[in-house]
């Protein structure tokens, strides 16, 4: 059986955005993603224009983000650090910022807020992933054989070269303990 979508109207758009809010963070772009794809289910069951719908979505978002129930800066400074602690390198935080449609500024601002708690951030993140990973120096036994596995592990992640060699060659995991 398959669920007909609503007819789109103001107030299920503000539910919808309200509902999708309660579950996700969010920033602007990517809520405003998620309800045209309301509106494109919507349309194409019901019929009608896309277009005409998208004034609906702007004001609910502008809304929502006056409201302050949508806040890019502060969306941004969270993924960054929620990434980060889960060992992503800055590359990678960059690009899932852009996916979800964070400006340039508010991911360069999140940035510097983290650099201002953590010296080294990628090298912080790359040690947290290694000792997950059981990466180089966290590996128990045969770290020659796995040496090029592992720095492909970590550049896969998005760490600069430099930062998978100095992990991955530290004499052992104590030594990575006190730099990171």
């Amino acid at each position: 059986m398959v669920k007909v979508p609503a007819k789109i109207t103001p107030s299920y758009l503000e539910n919808a955005a309200l509902h999708y809010l309660e579950r996700f963070a969010s920033s602007s772009a990517n809520l405003r993603r998620v309800l045209m794809r309301k509106v494109a289910r919507s349309v194409a069951h019901w019929g009608g224009d896309t277009a005409e719908h998208t004034p609906q979505v702007e004001e609910v978002v502008a809304k929502l983000a006056r409201l302050g129930y949508v806040n890019d800066a502060a969306y941004a400074e969270a993924k960054v650090r929620a990434l980060h602690r889960a060992g992503k390198g800055s590359r990678t935080i960059r690009a899932t910022l852009a996916a979800k449609g964070v400006a340039a500024d508010h991911a360069a601002a999140a940035f510097d807020a983290l650099a201002e708690d953590v010296a080294e951030p990628d090298l912080a993140a790359a040690i947290r992933l290694a000792r997950k990973r059981r990466l180089g120096p966290f590996r128990r036994d045969g770290r020659a054989e796995t040496r090029n596995k592992d720095l492909a592990a970590l550049a896969r992640a998005g760490f600069d070269f430099d930062i998978c060699r100095r992990i991955i060659d530290a004499e052992s995991a104590e030594a990575l303990e006190e730099v990171g």
